[in-house]
């Protein structure tokens, strides 16, 4: 079989035409990109600066407003392995200081408590592709998220 270019949204794409002439993605030319998951708040500018950073790529994006739909515990794990507990804290942020936080000791159960009810107590936003994720304004991260093929 052999491998015809074609556009599609000005962007070039490799197919394989089976028997019934039907377009197949060709493995490793251009293969579809995992969706990238944005965590964060509308109103928060670092969450709309990741959005704009992915669709300004046409990388398919789902955004997930955490003051609507908390963060599932098992998905603010794989933050927390990866940069944890404290690293996800926005220290510096006002929602810090208007929980108490920055004068008391909480256990982590506390703390993942206060960031379901809070979640501008996190660095936002939280991005997530494949085994990649980002925390905060990352833009580096974000172009390694971009250019990864999982």
């Amino acid at each position: 079989m052999a491998a015809y270019p074609f556009m599609v949204a000005a962007e070039l794409l490799f197919c394989q035409l089976d028997s019934a002439s039907r377009c197949k993605n060709v493995p490793g030319e251009n293969s579809p990109m995992v969706t990238v998951q944005v965590f964060g708040v509308k109103n928060s500018q670092a969450t709309r600066a990741a959005e704009r950073f992915f669709k300004e790529r046409r990388i398919p994006i789902q955004l997930i407003d955490l003051k609507v739909k908390p963060m599932a515990a098992g998905e603010i794990r794989r933050f927390i392995e990866k940069f944890s507990l404290l690293g996800l804290l926005d220290t510096t942020g006002k929602a810090y200081e208007d929980a108490g936080l920055k004068y008391l000791k909480a256990s982590d159960s506390e703390l993942l408590g206060k960031i379901e009810q809070e979640p501008k107590l996190l660095k936002l936003p939280l991005v997530r592709a494949g085994k990649h994720v980002s925390v905060g304004h990352d833009e580096a991260g974000w172009k390694v998220i971009a250019e990864a093929k999982d």
